[in-house]
C-alpha cells in the first residue's frame, strides 16, 4: 500500500453565477488528500492519514475519499471542524486563505505502532500539517517508524500566508528534507524556500545528504529532475486549455509516486537505481496527468481510464 499522511479540507474555488459575477463552489481538496485521492484513482492500494472531521464537510471528505476508492482505516475522526481554504487565482497562480484554527486536520495525532510499515511501500509528507507544531512534531514520529522500512515522499507545497517564523520554517522543511527519498517542489516553492539559488545546485546538495530523486515542477516549462545515477532528466509539459492549476501540483506528485510504483522503482533500494530512461518516463506520466488536472476546475485527479500507462 501507498500512503499519504497530512491535510484534508474544503476548497472554495472560484467560479461565475449565471449573472457573471463571482462566485466560490466548494469542493474537497487538501493537498496530501488529493496526492491519496490521485494515486488510488490510477490504480494503487492508497491509504489517507490524518484528521478527518464528522462535521458536514467532514463527511463530504470522507465519502469523496471512499469514492475514488482511498482507504480510510487509518484516518482520525473527529468532532472538531474542517479546514476551510478559499482560492483566488492571481496570475495563474492559485493563492489561499486558510480558516484552520482547531479543526480536525491540526487536532490529529500520530498513534504509535498503529500502521504496519512493513506492507506500506511509500509514505507521503508535506503542505499545511507541517506549518504548526503539533502537525510537525506527529509526522516526525510517523517518519520516525516508518523511515526503516518506507520510502518517504515530501512535497513542502509551501503557504506562505500560514507562516509566521520564516527561519524556524526554513529549519524546519530543511529537517523534513533531510529524511526523504523522494523530494518533489514547485519553483515557486523552491523560490521561497531558496531563494536565487540555482535548482542545479540545492538538488546536488539534497542527494549528497542521501536523497534519491529531486524533482522541481515549473508549470508550463515542464519538470526537471536530479538523480545520483539517472542524472539529470527533463521533460516538457503537456498543451492543454487550462480551466486552473488547483491540485495539479499534488496530481503530478501522485502520478509520480503511482508511476514509480508500477515500474517496480518506488521502494528505497529499487529507486536508487533507477535508469534515464525509467525516470523520463515516469516523469512524462506524471506532467501528462498534471496537465489533464488542469483542464477542469479543482483539484480533480485523473481517474486510470482517462490517461495511458504505460508511455
Amino acid at each position: 500500500m501507498l500512503i499519504s499522511c497530512g491535510d484534508a479540507l474544503i476548497d472554495f474555488v472560484p467560479t461565475r453565477n449565471t449573472d457573471g459575477r463571482e462566485a466560490v463552489m466548494p469542493a474537497v481538496g487538501g493537498s496530501c488528500l488529493n496526492v491519496a485521492i490521485g494515486m488510488a484513482r490510477l490504480g494503487a492500494p492508497t491509504g489517507f492519514v490524518g484528521g478527518i472531521s464528522t462535521d458536514l464537510f467532514g463527511r463530504m471528505i470522507a465519502d469523496h475519499a471512499a469514492a475514488s476508492h482511498v482507504e480510510l482505516g487509518l484516518a482520525t475522526r473527529s468532532d472538531h471542524q474542517t479546514t476551510l481554504a478559499f482560492v483566488r487565482i492571481v496570475a495563474g497562480e492559485s493563492h489561499y486563505a486558510f480558516y484552520d484554527a482547531e479543526t480536525a486536520t491540526r487536532s490529529w495525532t500520530y498513534r504509535r505502532g498503529s500502521i504496519p510499515f512493513n506492507t506500506i511501500e511509500a509514505l507521503h509528507v508535506g503542505s499545511t500539517t507541517l506549518v504548526n507544531d503539533q502537525g510537525a512534531a506527529e509526522t516526525k514520529a510517523l517518519i520516525a517508524d516508518a523511515r526503516a522500512s518506507t520510502t518517504i515522499s515530501f512535497d513542502p507545497n509551501c503557504r506562505p500566508n500560514l507562516v509566521r517564523d520564516k527561519p524556524a520554517y526554513l529549519a524546519r522543511m530543511a529537517e523534513f528534507a533531510g529524511t526523504a527519498d523522494l523530494i518533489k517542489m514547485s519553483d515557486v516553492d523552491f523560490a521561497y524556500l531558496f531563494g536565487e539559488e540555482p535548482f542545479a545546485q540545492r538538488a546536488a546538495a539534497l542527494l549528497a545528504q542521501g536523497t534519491s530523486l529531486v524533482v522541481i515542477t515549473r508549470g508550463n516549462s515542464g519538470a526537471i529532475a536530479w538523480h545520483a545515477g539517472a542524472g539529470q532528466v527533463e521533460v516538457a509539459a503537456p498543451k492543454v486549455e487550462v480551466a486552473d492549476t488547483i491540485g495539479a501540483g499534488d496530481s503530478f506528485q501522485a502520478a509520480l509516486l503511482f508511476a514509480l510504483h508500477k515500474q517496480g522503482r518506488l521502494a528505497r533500494p529499487q529507486l536508487k537505481a533507477i535508469s534515464a530512461d525509467e525516470l523520463r518516463r515516469a516523469l512524462s506520466f506524471a506532467a501528462n496527468c498534471a496537465g489533464l488536472t488542469c483542464t477542469r476546475p479543482g483539484a480533480d485527479p485523473p481517474w486510470s481510464h482517462e490517461v495511458t500507462w504505460p508511455l
